[in-house]
């Protein structure tokens, strides 16, 4: 799995490097296969529950699942959530990334993107072994919720391994007492999802992509983390860094 999650790490990061005005999402998604092929995986997303797209594009108050589309092409300004998901040697591997495309970040984007990485990072530094996974939680919402940001609940993180979603679902929000201990050789899928208004969402006539009730933006950053004897240990990183 290890292994797994440096693989993605370097394809989610070539392929954000393409996501530029002028470019569609399909061509994103067709980028990403190409790059999987190179390393002899397959996409996770890929038919999952009978999902269309190869990964998820999400363009500004969309929150996740948007389905890659050759008639949708990124604009100047727009905010961009890409998730990934492999499969490869019988494990998985997931992880997200939101990026801006502009140059200087307004104030408002650059604090929403920023409140949500670390809410993602408080998070993964409460995925230690004999904590229960509602420090995790609580953890992401107390730092968003001290941001001034909302967490989106419609979706949270979960298991990963020989599954793409496995026990236990993660929440990004509820008490610290919750939920079971963390053991070691869990591995979870840690994932705030955050907005800068209504957390409320609402699925499109497609079936898949959420989209904020009132058209505010979101963002979506995602790590797959490992429970070890030494703390946590992020294994979407090309750095395999802890």
């Amino acid at each position: 799995m290890q292994e797994n999650g440096r693989i993605l790490s370097v394809i989610l990061t070539k392929v954000k490097h393409q996501a530029k005005p002028g470019v569609s999402t399909m061509d994103l998604a067709e980028y990403a296969l190409e790059l999987m092929t190179r390393e002899k995986c397959k996409p996770a997303f890929l038919g999952y529950k009978g999902f269309p797209g190869a990964i998820c594009v999400s363009v500004n108050d969309e929150v996740v699942h948007g389905i890659p589309n050759k008639k949708r092409i990124l604009q100047v300004n727009d905010l961009v959530k890409i998730d990934v998901g492999i499969r490869k040697d019988g494990f998985f591997a997931d992880m997200a990334e939101t990026v801006y495309l502009g140059g200087e970040i307004p104030d408002e984007i650059d604090t929403l993107m920023k409140s949500t990485k670390n809410a993602l990072m408080a998070g993964i530094r409460n995925a230690i072994a004999g904590n229960t996974l509602g420090k995790i939680s609580r953890s992401i919402e107390k730092s968003v919720e001290n941001s001034g940001m909302s967490v989106i609940r419609r979706f949270v993180g979960h298991g990963i391994g020989r599954s793409l979603h496995e026990k236990p679902p993660v929440p990004n929000f509820g008490p610290e007492n919750q939920g079971p201990r963390l053991e070691v050789g869990m591995v979870l899928a840690i994932e705030p999802i955050v907005t800068n208004g209504d957390p409320e969402v609402f699925i499109k006539n497609d079936g898949w992509t959420a989209v904020t009730r009132h058209g505010n933006l979101s963002a979506h950053f995602e790590h797959m983390v490992a429970v070890t004897e030494c703390g946590p240990k992020i294994l979407t990183s090309t750095c395999q860094a802890g």
